[in-house]
């Protein structure tokens, strides 16, 4: 499967959107920087809950502003949603290559939008200094993805050599400050 083909398949933001949603979204985006700015986007997703482009909205909002522990929120949301629509389990230590397979069967876009969803949870728990998860993240997404198309495993070994460097780094702090 060619996770960066989009040639033959639907994308989140071509789901209709309700008229009222689309215009708090647009007041969000001219508003931005003002406190309005996140009340039309809750208002927006009051109206639709389960509305992709309502999602990736709130997300994109809580992410430049830096609120990361909501940003994880929005994102489990959107997971959540995709994994329903797509047959998948909620929980993604739990989808195997033949659940994705099927899902992708289901909606090829959806399944991709789900995927990048994943990747993108993962920099935000990198962001938060929560390595460990965001690795568990990468490497499920990296066996679902042999390929690399996701760039996933390419993610996974900059975090690797990071956290290799840091603790060769600790190591000789330690060395140099004992040998001081």
């Amino acid at each position: 499967m060619d996770l960066l083909d989009f040639s033959d398949c639907k994308l989140y933001f071509e789901d209709e959107l309700p008229a009222e949603a689309e215009r708090l979204i647009a007041q969000a985006a001219s508003d931005y920087g003002d406190p309005s700015a996140e009340m039309a986007l809750l208002r927006a997703h009051l109206l639709a809950p389960e509305h992709l482009t309502v999602l990736v909205s709130l997300y994109r909002y809580y992410f430049y502003q830096h609120r990361l522990d909501d940003v994880l929120i929005v994102a489990d949301h959107a997971k959540r949603v995709s994994a329903r629509h797509l047959g998948i389990p909620a929980d993604w230590r739990q989808i195997d290559e033949a659940q994705l397979g099927s899902a992708a069967a289901t909606s090829f876009g959806l399944l991709r939008f789900y995927l990048l969803a994943l990747k993108a949870e993962s920099v935000v728990l990198l962001r938060l200094g929560r390595i460990a998860e965001s690795r568990d993240l990468l490497i499920k997404l990296a066996a679902l993805d042999s390929r690399d198309q996701l760039g996933a495993a390419k993610l996974l070994e900059v975090v690797d050599e990071f956290q290799s460097e840091e603790s060769t780094t600790d190591e000789d702090s330690s060395f140099n400050l004992v040998a001081a």
